[in-house]
Parts: structure tokens; C-alpha cells; sequence
């Protein structure tokens, strides 16, 4: 859903100083498809010890609950460390530590193109309709972080062409939920999902320093 090119993800990971583990699914994956390989991941981590995943979901329960059930399949246990934490709570201290993060997809039932590009900042986020949560917890934008406290130096990246993609382009087969268990069906004070805008980041050479 965040249609970040895989080089960036590789990238951001690399910034950080953390391994990434890839799980691959078809382009046309189901949501069966989906469970299958991650549950195979899952159990080859835990064949090496690990009892526990983390997750950053803030109040979603359905799918906190979705989360749960599937990790108990493998005999695993999920951990939220901000669960219930309030919204603007939480973006300001994301914004006030210093990380920086542009908007790379949103739902066009609450923001348009003029969003894509953007920086998560104040600005940005004084200019979200009122039924647009902060952190975009409902699916109404996603977001690539590329620098801030835990980044050992930031993703150098461009802003590439915005494009639009229908939603049986980007949910094929359930136009009412996506691969990853979210929900795409709108609260009924907003306009249904149509389609989402994307921008493509494109990765960038940092630039040489003297010396180097």
C-alpha cells in the first residue's frame, strides 16, 4: 500500500543499522497467500527464539485483534507499545524528535494529490480535514520515513511523478480490505474509497562530502 520502490526500504534499513527481511507475495496476492508466507517466516524466527512480534498500531482493534489471532496460529504474541496512546500526542513527538517522513500514498476519499510529496510536519498536519486522523491510523495516508533520531544518516530520495491507481488496481479481488488486514471500507461521514494517489520516491546518490 505505500508503493515504496524496494531500494528505498533497503536503503532506510541500511540508515537505521537494522537487517530487513523481505516477504515476497504475487502481484495479484490474496489475503490466504499473504497469511501462508508470513506465517512461514514467522516460524522459522521462531524456531531461532523469538516468542514475540511489535507492531505500532495505535487503536485499531479489529486489526489488533486480526494481529493477535494470526500470530497465535504459530504460537507467537504480539506487543503494542503505543496502543491507546492519543494521536496528536504522538505526531508531535515524532515531529518534535526531529524525524522526518513525506506522505507516498492516500486514500481519495479524505485527501487528494496535493497531499502526496508533502513532509509530515505541522503544517501538514494543521491542514488535515477533521475526520483525518494525525497519524493517518485509518488508512487515510501512509508514509516513508527517511531520517530523524535512529537514523545513523538520512535516505537521500527525490520526489517522482504522482499517480493514480484505482482501487481494484491496488486491493484486486476484495475491493473492501487489503493484503495486510486493514480496512479500505470508509466511515459513513466520508465518501467511499475510489482509487489512491501515489508519489514515487526515487532514490537519490548522496552527494559526496570533501574529502571522500
Amino acid at each position: 500500500m505505500h508503493g515504496v520502490r524496494l531500494e528505498l526500504l533497503e536503503l532506510q534499513a541500511d540508515a537505521i543499522g537494522l537487517p530487513i527481511e523481505k516477504v515476497f507475495v504475487s502481484q495479484r496476492s490474496s489475503n490466504e497467500e499473504y497469511q501462508e508466507k508470513m506465517s512461514a517466516c514467522l516460524l522459522a524466527h521462531k524456531a531461532q527464539g523469538v516468542t514475540a512480534c511489535v507492531f505500532g498500531d495505535i487503536f485499531l482493534e479489529d486489526l489488533k485483534l486480526w494481529r493477535e489471532q494470526n500470530l497465535a496460529l504459530v504460537g507467537m504474541s504480539g506487543i503494542f507499545p503505543i496502543w491507546k496512546i492519543d494521536s496528536r500526542e504522538l505526531i508531535r513527538e515524532f515531529i518534535d524528535l526531529g524525524f522526518g517522513s513525506v506522505i507516498c500514498c492516500v486514500n481519495d476519499a479524505y485527501l487528494d494529490e496535493n497531499a502526496v510529496g508533502r513532509d509530515i510536519d505541522r503544517e501538514f498536519i494543521d491542514s488535515l480535514p477533521a475526520n483525518v486522523d494525525p497519524c493517518g491510523e485509518n488508512g487515510e495516508f501512509h508514509s516513508f520515513a527517511f531520517a530523524g533520531p535512529v537514523f545513523k544518516k538520512p535516505v537521500p530520495f527525490k520526489l517522482g511523478e504522482k499517480v493514480y491507481r484505482p482501487l481494484e488496481v491496488t486491493h484486486p479481488g476484495d475491493s473492501s480490505s487489503s493484503d495486510s488486514g486493514t480496512s479500505s471500507v470508509c466511515p459513513s461521514d466520508v465518501r467511499p474509497t475510489k482509487g489512491f494517489w501515489f508519489c514515487d520516491l526515487l532514490p537519490l546518490e548522496a552527494e559526496a562530502k570533501p574529502g571522500d
